[in-house]
């Protein structure tokens, strides 16, 4: 152990000259490591087209903003010309 950090000396990584599967000099012979992903996985459920167009609900939700929105300012500019 080091005197002020608390850290050990040692290294935390494998030794590479008593680590299986690797070749001199540190390379990886072909079928040691596995593949980035699986290759016969399917995913993660069945697969759904997208519905086109809006949906009615985000639709009603986004016309009535713009409603409040203009009431708002013709309220506004009406209280202004008083």
């Amino acid at each position: 152990m080091t005197r002020n950090s608390g850290i050990p000396d040692s290294n935390p990584d494998p030794d590479p000259r008593v680590t299986p599967g690797l070749e001199p000099g540190g390379g990886v012979p072909p079928g040691e490591t596995p593949p980035g992903e699986a290759s016969t996985a399917t995913g993660a459920g069945p697969h759904r087209p997208p519905k086109r167009g809006w949906a009615r609900g985000p639709l009603v939700v986004i016309v009535a903003l713009a409603v409040l929105c203009a009431l708002f300012f013709l309220a506004y500019a009406i209280v202004l010309a008083l």
